[in-house]
């Protein structure tokens, strides 16, 4: 039984009406009483719950109301319906227990994913599953663990896939966050539709609108022809949306209203386009430390972590690097043409216990440099200890090979460089060895902030 409680009868109607046309069981009050009268003596699936549903427009008896419900019921999905004045009420919400926020006016099928995905979700219970059952269940063979806390996670990722439910990926880079996204797509309805790839660290502020949302010819100086953006490509599939922690304030805004209205404006039209769109996202800052510092709305974490998984750095999981080295080996047999190829158990051992900051990534690079320069088939320990940098890793030191990405290196060497000559930007474009155009370009790309002093 899914519950509404609203005020105004126009939306309890509408509510009902699209509910029901779905085979839904619903029922609809008026008033908070009502509706904690009414949770008492019946089973409640679902609530739907306006924020001011009197006289009163300050959202106060809708929150007093949810923690009513949740200390009635801690459990069951609340979406709070709200207008885009209410957003910081609706997000106040969300920290009190609230699951999802729709804005007025709603779009149908927007409010319809989300009570599907809601029920979907609470209807299924966490088991112990292991990698075999897992296998059996959902299409995970791109993925190699036996770690728990991995194959948690693996089951959490295999029950989410069916809805349409946001996801944000979080961990170390270099985890294999790209891998789970993909594999969320595959197990999904969806499947079968685009699974679009975009990393937002590497789109500056200026070409956002047009990378993200297209442009028609003529928009801008360059725009020479019409473009269709990333959300278009994905429409009906997956959008997967990399490094949203580097995502600046203004493209922030244009990105949450996308994901709020599943609508948008190609940039130079007036036209607005809708998508049906199901949103992953991944990082590997701390959303929550940035929200804080006020780098991140809050509004748009919420709207992105409806679902959190947060993958364990490689060193947490030592179990599976056997499983990887041999899944590489494996791989690499047939590419060099070395059909021999074999780790030593000795070798193995060693591997298990190195601390690997760069995760699966330098795992990956360490190993085929090894069997590249090695000359014999059979990697031992010393096979490996060469290409394992000795000292750790400080600012007068590069990283070692997998630690960090080309992109990853380039932003610390701008940042260092600014930080050591006080902003002179004509200084650090020099000790980089590139003209101040080409650093003013790579400090739009990246989104580095700086207070140019003068040179």
């Amino acid at each position: 039984m899914i519950l509404i409680i609203d005020d105004d009868i126009a939306v309890r109607t509408s509510l009902m009406l699209l509910l029901e046309q779905k085979k839904y069981d619903v029922f609809a009050v008026a008033t908070a009483m009502e509706g904690l009268d009414f949770l008492r003596k019946e089973n409640v699936t679902l609530i739907i719950l306006d924020l001011n549903f009197s006289i009163d427009t300050s959202g106060k008896e809708g929150m007093q109301l949810l923690q009513q419900i949740r200390m009635k019921d801690p459990q069951v999905p609340v979406i709070l319906i709200t207008g885009w004045a209410s957003i910081e009420l609706a997000v106040q919400g969300m920290k009190l227990g609230a699951n999802d926020f729709i804005n007025k006016p709603w779009n149908n099928e927007h409010l319809l994913q989300s009570v599907k995905t809601l029920i979907t979700l609470k209807d299924q219970k966490p088991g112990q599953s292991s990698r075999k059952q897992l296998d059996k269940e959902y299409e995970f063979q791109s993925i190699i663990a036996e770690d728990k806390g991995m194959l948690e996670l693996l089951e959490i990722a295999g029950r989410v896939s069916k809805t349409d439910a946001s996801v944000l990926i979080t961990g170390e880079s270099g985890t294999g966050k790209e891998l789970i996204a993909e594999a969320i797509h595959q197990n999904s309805l969806r499947r079968n539709r685009p699974f679009i790839k975009v990393n937002l660290g590497g789109i500056s502020t200026s070409l956002f609108e047009s990378e993200m949302f297209g442009h028609v010819r003529g928009a801008f100086t360059d725009a020479r022809t019409d473009r269709t953006g990333r959300f278009e490509m994905a429409n009906k599939g997956t959008i997967f949306l990399d490094e949203i922690g580097d995502l600046d304030a203004g493209s922030q805004v244009k990105l949450l209203r996308v994901l709020q209205d599943r609508s948008y404006e190609v940039l130079g039209s007036s036209r607005t386009k809708t998508v049906d769109v199901r949103v992953i996202c991944a990082t590997n800052k701390n959303l929550a430390e940035m929200v804080a510092k006020g780098t991140f709305r809050e509004d748009l974490l919420y709207r992105i972590n409806l679902i959190t998984l947060k993958l364990p750095a490689l060193r947490e999981r030592g179990k599976d690097i056997p499983l990887l080295v041999d899944f590489m080996i494996s791989n690499l047999r047939g590419l060099y043409n070395r059909p021999k190829l074999e780790v030593t158990p000795e070798a193995m051992k060693w591997l298990k216990h190195l601390p690997l900051p760069g995760n699966i990534r330098q795992l990956k690079n360490m190993v085929e440099r090894s069997v590249l320069v090695s000359r014999t088939d059979i990697l031992d320990i010393n096979d490996f200890a060469t290409h394992v940098e000795k000292q750790p890793f400080s600012d007068s030191k590069l990283p070692e090979v997998g630690a960090m990405t080309l992109e990853e290196t380039e932003i610390l060497m701008i940042k260092r460089a600014l930080q050591f000559h006080n902003n002179r930007i004509s200084k650090a474009a020099l000790a980089l060895g590139i003209t101040r155009s080409a650093l003013y370009r790579r400090l739009d790309k990246y989104n580095i902030p700086y207070d140019e002093t003068s040179d």
